[in-house]
């Protein structure tokens, strides 16, 4: 399951970022306890569903999503050293920037400003690296002196590497490494090279540039950096939108100029930072979706439904979800040459209903 954390600095959104995505109500949400909150969001997806429509399977299952909101200020916790192990085994950090005017809410700083806010953010993850990353090289440069180890020597080179970096204040997710460096440094899970998603929380009159969210960044400053992105939510329109049944949400929606929700938006942008995309399958009842990174081949594909099914992978049978959808059966999908058979190196593309036949 994808996991990403929710970070950010005090009265920013956090904690409404995660009611709106996990429909979270009370729990000790928002009540200063120190703990992080964990929910588990299903991926919206309107192929699914209708491919659901199609096949009417006893069982429907969407791709998941972890989400852990992380309690106070990140800076706190990056200076604390509190929760950092938890935030280091995700796979990817949302920061929650604020860029709503709320006189009722304070704001660290006295005043709204996103990139301030961004940077200072980021330099304290720089600078919890950085302090793994010393005292790393300290106990390297002495257990090479007992003794050569070319492994050693490696990470003590590659670690010099993200030093130098981090002291110019440039997080490790902007260092150029060879797979050969990453796979060096993988075990340390740097929070400064986690991809991040900025979310921008607008306020109410701005909702409706929740669909221009790069735009917005760029009028606010914020320039594109390498495996960031960026994505906006109006969290007072959302929550209130979070209460209400699917026809109602669709209409308050278009109310205020918006297309889809901010879960769908989230879901999209974290996906897209992550190199994810999501194939079907339709057997034993059940239709599924999985997430898998671009780039995966059947056989890896198989793989991830099930272990008996990569090792006596045979062939996979492949149709474009919309294909199927269009024909209305695997049969006459098949009948218009639309489903095909495919070997094991084949690259399975985003949205593709795929069927493996396998022995065993």
């Amino acid at each position: 399951m994808l996991r990403i954390g929710i970070v950010g600095l005090p009265q920013t959104g956090k904690t409404t970022l995660f009611r709106i995505l996990t429909h979270a109500h009370g729990s000790g949400l928002g009540s200063a306890r120190p703990e992080a909150h964990v929910g588990v969001v299903r991926v919206p997806d309107a192929r699914l569903d209708r491919l659901a429509e199609l096949c009417r399977p006893q069982k429907t299952v969407h791709a998941t999503i972890e989400y852990m909101n992380t309690p106070g200020s990140v800076i706190g916790l990056a200076r604390a050293g509190v929760q950092t192990q938890a935030l280091r085994e995700l796979d990817a950090l949302i920061h929650v920037v604020r860029v709503f005017e709320n006189e009722a809410i304070p704001i660290e700083g006295g005043s709204v400003e996103p990139r301030r806010d961004i940077e200072n953010v980021e330099l304290e993850l720089i600078l919890s690296d950085l302090a793994v990353v010393e005292k790393r090289l300290e106990r390297l440069e002495k257990d090479l002196k007992k003794q050569q180890n070319p492994a050693l020597e490696k990470e003590l080179q590659v670690l010099k590497i993200c030093k130098a970096a981090l002291e110019k204040q440039t997080p490790l997710r902007e260092v150029a490494l060879d797979p050969e460096e990453a796979k060096v440094i993988r075990g340390f899970t740097f929070l400064s090279r986690k991809p991040m998603l900025y979310v921008l929380n607008l306020g109410e009159p701005d909702a409706a540039r929740a669909n221009l969210a790069e735009p917005f960044a760029a009028a606010c400053g914020l320039k594109q950096r390498p495996r960031t992105a960026v994505a906006a939510i109006c969290g007072k329109v959302e929550a209130e939108l979070a209460e209400l049944n699917e026809s109602d949400a669709a209409e308050f929606l278009a109310s205020y100029g918006l297309k889809e929700s901010a879960t769908s938006r989230l879901v999209r942008a974290s996906y897209q930072l992550l190199g994810l995309i999501s194939f079907f399958t339709v057997d034993g009842g059940e239709c599924h979706a999985w997430t898998i990174p671009t780039g995966t081949t059947a056989l890896e594909a198989a793989g991830e439904v099930h272990s008996d099914m990569q090792r006596g992978f045979i062939r996979a049978e492949v149709v474009k979800c919309d294909d199927l959808i269009a024909t209305g059966s695997f049969a006459e999908a098949r009948n218009r040459a639309l489903l095909r058979l495919e070997g094991k190196e084949y690259v399975v593309r985003d949205g593709e209903v795929v069927h493996f036949r396998h022995s065993g």
